[in-house]
């Protein structure tokens, strides 16, 4: 669910660039920053990022866990829901700096015209997914530092938004088991 709605994203703002820049190539990947080995993970450059940051569960959504029915047992979980924590960082070489905060300016732009993707206005949506609604988050100087020494990279221009919310439901039954027939009871045996 993760992958489908982060690539989702990466797909609408490659449209959006598509029609509002009259380019042909994808600019927007999914894609972390730098490798665990401390390389850069992006092949070629003038693109803009999309990388997953954090997930956090979301706390006001309650839930219930359900389970069995006649003569079967079935192991499910309570529904949870989580917020997505969502990086989008323009990689540009230096001379394309400019380019970079324009095409940041164009995320934010996007983003705030189509705050909420459904599946009324965004057909290519996982049909499991709801809605995502983005809300830009305003980080503090420290806590924007301590991201990107988290990531293991230099700061580009960037900004993050919080994906609420994807809810991982607990009514898809991750084991089936049927009741074992004709094992009798040590006590009915006797």
């Amino acid at each position: 669910m993760i992958y489908e709605s982060l690539n989702c994203v990466a797909e609408e703002l490659n449209e959006y660039f598509r029609s509002k820049l009259r380019i042909s190539e994808d600019k927007v990947v999914l894609s972390g920053i730098v490798n665990q080995d401390g390389t850069i993970a992006i092949q070629g450059e003038n693109k803009v990022l999309i990388t997953l940051i954090n997930t956090e569960k979301e706390p006001s959504v309650k839930s219930n866990a359900s389970a069995g029915g006649a003569r079967t047992f079935a192991n499910t979980s309570s529904a949870m829901s989580v917020n997505l924590y969502v990086l989008f960082s323009s990689y540009f070489t230096g001379a394309n700096y400019p380019e970079a905060l324009r095409f940041l300016s164009f995320v934010i732009a996007f983003l705030q015209e189509k705050n909420v993707f459904s599946l009324a206005n965004t057909p290519r949506l996982d049909p499991s997914i709801e809605k995502l609604t983005f809300e830009m988050e305003s980080l503090s100087s420290e806590k924007l530092n301590n991201v990107w020494a988290t990531l293991g990279a230099k700061y580009m221009p960037s900004v993050v938004y919080k994906i609420r919310m994807l809810t991982f439901d607990s009514s898809v039954i991750r084991e089936y088991r049927p009741a074992v027939a004709g094992v009798e009871r040590a006590s009915d045996a006797v």
